[in-house]
């Protein structure tokens, strides 16, 4: 079986004999034959040695996946032929973090045993997982579209969490990577018009005007001289500094949602006075607990008008070409690599 696969130091693809197919352990199993898997900034952090990952053997990464069922275990739900996405992480059942539905709190679950980073992923053209994490396709979703499903699992929990942002307010987006083109259309798509774009990169900008949202685009020297103030800001950029300078745009009231992940050795230097003055508030978004299914819905409800890879900025790749969209991406002429696995 063709993947490509991580050790620990780094990645190389393998074939049959150094990475075999998986099997059926449990009664529950299944085994999908991928057609998506996409490439996500933890998996560039795993890579570059900033996000913890199992080291003790090698495993395809890949936490980002839809295809087809290839084959059930005696007790499974799902018939071959299925169209499927995965969900890469789910709860102990045990602690009390995960009895509560808080399972992206869970010490040994949640992201501790996500599939691609602790278990096979999907880069691979066929991956294993329990039931629980399989979710059917309605009709209307392609599975090229269910590739885009975790992210924006992730967004939905997000959303959810910086809720209620009402129409009208003043919302600023940092960073035009996918994760930050996924948040313009969910603002989109909900209603929203007061919106403002800040990326670096001018051809990342130039993705986005394909979104034809007509929000405003500036580059970060723009917010800097303007000095204007936001009710909300999504940072989407991962980068601690970023949090340092942007959290002073924030209005009386305002709320900062930190969606990009930071590797850990990031800090930023906040004052204290400022969030008690203006009654401000931090929120974390960490993965995607239960939020598949609104995924899922998003996704039929946004169709093509907001899933369209090309306008979206994403491009596919073979597996054999991981190299080119590694290297895309850090030139950032992409905002997002999707592995093109099975047809």
């Amino acid at each position: 079986m063709e993947a490509v696969v991580f050790d620990g130091n780094k990645l190389s693809l393998s074939f049959e004999k150094n990475y075999p197919m998986p099997q059926i352990i449990n009664d529950d199993d299944v085994i999908v034959k991928v057609h998506y898997s996409g490439i996500c900034g933890t998996d560039l952090h795993i890579i570059q040695g900033e996000f913890p990952a199992i080291k003790d053997r090698p495993i395809a990464l890949g936490h980002e996946s839809s295809g087809v069922i290839h084959a059930v275990g005696k007790k499974s739900m799902f018939k071959v032929g299925q169209k499927v996405v995965i969900d890469p992480n789910t709860a102990c059942n045990t602690c009390d973090f995960c009895r509560k539905g808080n399972y992206q709190y869970c010490l040994t679950a949640g992201i501790n045993s996500t599939i691609g980073i602790w278990k096979d992923g999907g880069w691979a053209q066929y991956v294993r997982a329990p039931q629980s994490q399989v979710f059917a396709l309605p009709d209307g979703i392609t599975t090229e579209q269910a590739g885009l499903c975790e992210p924006y699992s992730c967004v939905s929990h997000g959303f959810d969490r910086a809720s209620p942002i009402k129409v009208g307010e003043k919302i600023l987006i940092l960073g035009a990577g996918i994760i930050g083109n996924l948040w313009i259309t969910t603002l989109h798509h909900h209603g929203h018009r007061e919106v403002t774009v800040s990326e670096m990169n001018p051809t990342r900008l130039d993705i986005v005007k394909r979104l034809d949202t007509g929000y405003r685009l500036v580059t970060p020297d723009v917010l800097a001289k303007e000095k204007t103030t936001y009710d909300l800001i999504i940072d989407c950029t991962g980068v601690g500094k970023v949090m340092e300078i942007s959290f002073n745009y924030l209005k009386e009231g305002g709320k900062y949602v930190l969606f990009g992940c930071c590797p850990p050795s990031h800090t930023s230097t906040l004052n204290p006075f400022d969030i008690y003055n203006k009654e401000l508030t931090i929120i974390g978004v960490k993965i995607n607990p239960f939020s598949f299914p609104s995924a899922i819905s998003w996704l039929k409800a946004m169709g093509s008008r907001y899933l369209d890879y090309h306008k979206l900025g994403v491009k596919t790749y073979r597996l054999s070409q991981y190299k080119d969209a590694l290297e895309d991406l850090k030139k950032g002429c992409v905002a997002k690599a999707v592995f093109k696995v099975c047809d």
